[in-house]
């Protein structure tokens, strides 16, 4: 019999991506199709993706990589034995209850509801709730943007009869099924803020806190689809069509991050860290204040921090600073191996979110003089930045962990060593680029129960440099002082 294929796909917030995986989890290397779509935003906070842009990206995806299956004779006998979904966490779209999209998709990145997060936040208890949602009550989560929904667009909000994830909508239309027949898997509720990663539901308390009916939520369940109508797709008919996991649970998936003692580190627009952990029947998955704990599935949890400055404080430096090429700034960091530029940043360009959480904090450059150079600034913005990355990894519970390296970072030698000897931790390079596409398809791996076929990724391996490891810790000090000079914590309300 021939070897079965896997379909996996990764959503984005500009992109959508598909690929082919075999049962060892390797991806077909040339197998890589990607359609694009704009993220709108204004001034106010808008993140928005217009859900037909997101279902057209879809079916162009799926389309190209049917395409490619049916080109390759050693290809186009295979079967198809599942498809897995890897889509951005924290989203939602609102729906009639045949699945029509009547609200654009709202993304994490959307911060038009501070206001009613705010709300939030002096109603309710922030860590009693974040003990019991592994969530904070900020603007990222969906608390915070039903209110404004609600407040803004109340019409709307009234003829709303589903709220899903967009991995979860996009399943529901490309299968021409209603929401009351879909499924969503706990790796993908456990990013909305209203489920509880303990009891494996949706938390009362957080649907009463937001005036909503749980008949407007989907039941949890990570079993996929079976003999769906597929009319659009055929070959796709009796294939199993898993539902979506978030991109982070699906990130360290696919980096192989999933033994205890490693983490997996995601460096791209924005940024990560993770610890994957197997539930223990005798405690409650818990993470420290300020980190998230969310659900991979029924048995696993994920805990760690994500921030919102990362790849695209770098992107900023190199639309408006005047920089060499590529090849001469790899050189000039290279050969920069500690905090020589005389700078202190506060890298706020957008609203930030672990450990601090802080949406009202701007950027902060101090320390130029007249002999401040543009390779100056990147150097220092950069640092900055994985200088956040570095707090996470200090407050995760447990030994120092290695850490699996995915994302654009991992193609630079010199930014590799300066997160090594920033966060203090081993580094492994992963030799796979698209960690949260191959995420999605061990994720569908492991439910077709082929768990013990999945292969091992290599890498290469950084160490910290201990010298310039105390300096960072000693600059990441420095940092924190600043920023709670100019930014002191706000008063409790009374």
């Amino acid at each position: 019999m021939a070897t079965p294929l896997i379909l996996a796909l990764d959503l984005g917030t500009s992109s959508i991506r598909a690929g082919w995986f075999d049962l060892n989890g390797v991806r077909l290397a040339d197998s890589l199709v990607q359609a694009t779509y704009p993220l709108h935003t204004d001034r106010a906070g808008k993140a928005e993706l217009s859900a037909v842009d997101l279902l057209a990206g879809a079916r162009q995806v799926i389309t190209g990589a049917l395409s490619y299956r049916a080109g390759k004779r050693a290809l186009a006998s295979r079967p198809i034995a599942a498809v897995g979904m890897s889509c951005f966490w924290h989203s939602l779209v609102g729906c009639s209850d045949d699945g029509t999209a009547l609200t654009p998709v709202l993304t994490w990145a959307d911060s038009r509801a501070k206001d009613d997060a705010q709300r939030l936040r002096k109603e309710l208890d922030e860590r009693e709730v974040h003990s019991r949602t592994g969530c904070m009550l900020r603007v990222s989560f969906w608390p915070a943007k039903l209110r404004w929904l609600r407040r803004t667009q109340p019409a709307v909000f009234r003829s709303i009869a589903w709220f899903l994830s967009p991995a979860d909508w996009l399943v529901g239309q490309l299968a021409g099924l209603p929401p009351e027949k879909l499924r969503t898997a706990h790796g993908m509720a456990t990013g909305t803020g209203c489920y509880d990663p303990g009891t494996r539901a949706w938390d009362p308390g957080m649907l009463e806190a937001c005036r909503l009916d749980r008949r407007t939520l989907l039941a949890i369940d990570d079993a996929g689809l079976r003999q769906s109508p597929m009319a659009l797709f055929p070959e796709l008919a009796d294939t199993a069509w898993f539902p979506g996991i978030g991109d982070g649970a699906a990130n360290n998936l696919g980096a192989g991050a999933t033994a205890p003692g490693l983490a997996a580190i995601n460096v791209g627009t924005s940024a990560a860290i993770r610890l994957l952990r197997r539930d223990d029947a005798r405690t409650r998955p818990l993470a420290p204040f300020g980190l998230f704990c969310y659900r991979v599935d029924a048995q696993r949890h994920l805990i760690g921090g994500a921030i919102s400055n990362a790849g695209s404080l770098r992107a900023w430096c190199l639309q408006h600073l005047r920089l060499p090429d590529e090849a001469a700034i790899e050189a000039a960091l290279a050969d920069r191996p500690g905090p020589d530029h005389g700078l202190s940043v506060l890298p706020f360009w957008m609203a930030e979110r672990a450990p601090t959480w802080r949406e009202d904090l701007t950027g902060v450059i101090a320390g130029i003089t007249q002999s401040t150079t543009a390779v100056d600034l990147l150097h220092a913005i950069t640092e900055a930045g994985y200088q956040r990355l570095a707090t996470i990894a200090d407050l995760l519970p447990g030994r120092r962990p290695t850490a699996i390296v995915g994302g654009g970072i991992q193609k630079s030698v010199a930014s590799l060593q300066r997160l090594a000897d920033i966060t203090g931790l081993r580094l492994v390079a992963c030799e796979e680029p698209e960690t949260s596409l191959r995420g999605a398809a061990v994720c569908a791996i492991e439910r077709l129960g082929a768990a013990d076929r999945i292969s091992g990724i290599g890498g290469r391996t950084v160490d910290p440099r201990p010298a310039l490891k105390l300096r960072y810790a000693a600059q990441r000090r420095q940092l924190a002082r600043l920023e709670s000079t100019l930014f002191p914590e706000p008063a409790a309300a009374s």
